[in-house]
This record gives C-alpha cells, structure tokens and sequence, in this order.
C-alpha cells in the first residue's frame, strides 16, 4: 500500500478542539507548540502547509469563565471574538520560535460561495504558502449565521483543500482512524487502512459528534473526505495522539485510514470548470495566446485578446475562443467584464495605468484554465 504523502507537496492540516484544549478549558499551549513544530519540520522539508485549528470558542470560553458551551448564536460569536486572540497569539509565538511567519484567515461559507470572494481567498492563501508563511484558518464564527455556517472544521478544511487544490487534507482526531465498528464499544473493532473516498459505505460506519466540546464526529470527517476528493484531494484521518504523527505520515508511515481520491487533481480540477460552472461571457483570443495555452501551457494575458463579449464578474467563468468562435478553453477570469475591455491587447505591465490598480497580471491564470 502507497501513502498518499508520496509525490504530495501541498497540505492542510486539521486539528481539532480536543488536541488543542485542556478537555475544552482552554488552550493547551504545549500542544500548540507541538503542532508548531512538526508544521515547521514539514515546512523545512518542502511541503506547503495550511493549518486549521480549532479551539477559538472553547478559548474565549475559558476567558469568559463559562462552563458550558452556549448554545445562543451571539454567545458563541461573543466567545469566538475572545478566543481567537488567545489563539492567535499563542500560534504565531510558537511558528516564531522556527522562523516562521503565521497568518490568520477566517473565513464563512459565503465566502467561498461568492466567485469573486472565492478568488480573492485562494488567491491571498496561495500568496501566503509561496511566501512560506503558515496560513491558520478557521471559521469566522464573529460574523457567521446558522445559515453560512460551515458547522464544523472538518468541513471547512475539505473547502480549503478545494480552495488551493492541496493534495492531502489531514483530519487529525483522538481516534486511531476510522473502524468497521465503534472502538469505544466494540473491542474486536477492526481499523480501515485504505478505502475509497466517497464510498457510502463509509457514511453508515461513521458515528455522531465525539465529544461535548467538539461538534465533527467521525461522520463529518468521511463527509469531509469526499468533499476533498472532488479536487483530487486524499485525505488521511488519524489521531493526533500518536507521537510526531505529521512527520511519521509524511515519512511514508501508514497510520490512520487513507481516503483515496478516484481521480488525479487535475482531473477532477477539469470536471469542475468545464461541467460544473456556468458560463458567463467569451474571449476571442489572437493566434500567439493560443499557442501560449494549448502549446506552451501558459496562462492567458491581455494582450492576446481582441474581443470581449457578455457580462461577467471577477471569478466567473468565461470561454476562450479562437477567431472563427471554436472553444478552445474555458477558465476563471481574474477582471470583469467591463475591466477586461480596458485591458485587452494590453501588456500586463499596462494594467495599472489602465484601471489605477492590478489585482492579476493573468486574465485567467493557466491553474484556473482548462483546455477543451
């Protein structure tokens, strides 16, 4: 059996409320500095990592000297406000320690809902991992209402690994991995090694929430899975119990249970973009952008388009057409509509003094684009 670390280069990296708290009292902060650590050595070794961590509310609880997790939506939102300082401020002291930079992102369901949202997260993220900074994400619960909620963080780290198309999500939890009967229960118990992401059979093995303090169980980590799977994504799941077990997966070491994505990133990347997403205006390219897409695998500039019809907005997707209308590639454009008449047949240095700003110097860049 393979691990899914072989040839992976970018990770998420999740970590639940109950490895980053005392029981939910709070933060346990040599727990942080571990994480920290073992991030750091990954980081070091070549990988890109984000990481989502849990452990605002049960934070802010502490602080707030509250027992019990509030059930009312301004409570936890109060909590969360509180808590995240605390967080924060503990993560980025211990990525210090190695040299390394820590960067908060809170995001809401809404935020990757909305297409221009979408590219402004994926692009401020992958900016971040090519800085070599560590990116800690977590739900803006200060803002979110029931119905933008992500519900949990295991969600959230699927939506991120879709997000910057990493190549494994890591679920780290208390238990072993996932197993064909509870072990809590059951001590014949046997643990799944590999299995197939998205596999129905998986859902019904899954039990409910673990844990008073934490609100994913063992279900939301396989409903995870499968959401990461759809970017090409593996995912492992695994207890963040056993000692140095980011290094140890990343060395080769089969712990947990492997998810195994069906399809390569690419792949599942193309489904997505040519039959998921509609349509919302064209380009009619010049001879040398063609080349520069279909030839040289490059990304669409500018100055190799002529043409602009339809209306559409920054992170909606477009078709890219050669001059007698035949569809050679569709993708996410960086510039509206009205934008991208401004610019076109523009060098991207150009842009600026065109728009008095540049978000992108691509139109569409080549890992947003598709070939038909």
């Amino acid at each position: 059996m393979t691990s899914v670390f072989t040839g992976a280069k970018r990770l998420i990296v999740k970590v639940g409320s109950g490895l980053v708290t005392n029981q939910g009292q709070g933060l346990d902060r040599a727990a942080l500095a571990r994480w920290a650590e073992q991030i750091a050595q990954l980081r070091h070794a070549g990988y890109e990592v984000a990481l989502v961590s849990s452990g605002a509310i049960a934070e802010g609880m502490q602080r707030l000297g509250w027992k019990k997790r509030p059930r009312a939506l301004h409570e936890l939102q109060a909590a969360a406000a509180v808590g995240q300082m605390g967080l924060i401020e503990v993560y980025e002291s211990a990525f210090r320690k190695h040299n390394l930079l820590a960067a908060q992102i809170l995001l809401t369901h809404e935020d990757l809902a909305d297409r221009k949202r979408y590219l402004n997260a994926r692009s401020t993220l992958r900016t971040l991992l090519a800085l070599g900074a560590i990116p800690i994400i977590n739900e803006n619960d200060t803002v979110a209402m029931d119905e933008i909620r992500f519900g949990d963080n295991d969600t959230l780290a699927a939506m991120v690994t879709n997000l910057i198309e990493a190549d494994v999500l890591v679920i780290l939890t208390d238990q072993l991995g996932l197993f064909d009967k509870d072990p809590r229960k059951d001590p014949a118990a046997t643990r799944i090694t590999q299995a197939k992401a998205g596999d129905p059979r998986l859902e019904a093995l899954a039990g409910g929430a673990g844990s008073p303090i934490s609100l994913g169980g063992m279900l939301t980590k396989v409903l995870a899975a499968k959401r990461a799977a759809r970017s090409g994504a593996h995912t492992v799941i695994a207890s963040g119990r056993e000692d140095q077990v980011l290094l140890r997966l990343a060395r080769g070491e089969l712990l947990g249970t492997q998810l195994i994505a069906e399809k390569a990133t690419l792949a599942a990347r193309k489904q997505w973009l040519a039959d998921h997403l509609q349509v919302r205006g064209q380009l009619v390219l010049d001879a040398g952008a063609i080349k520069a897409l279909a030839v040289d695998g490059k990304s669409l500039l500018p100055i190799g388009v002529h043409e602009v019809s339809g209306e559409f907005e920054r992170g909606e997707v477009v078709s890219c057409l050669d001059e007698t209308r035949r569809e050679i590639a569709r993708g996410l454009i960086n510039y509206s509509s009205a934008e991208t008449r401004r610019i076109l047949r523009t060098p991207s240095g150009e842009i600026e003094a065109r728009l008095g700003y540049v978000d992108e110097p691509e139109l569409i860049h080549r890992d947003n684009l598709v070939l038909l």
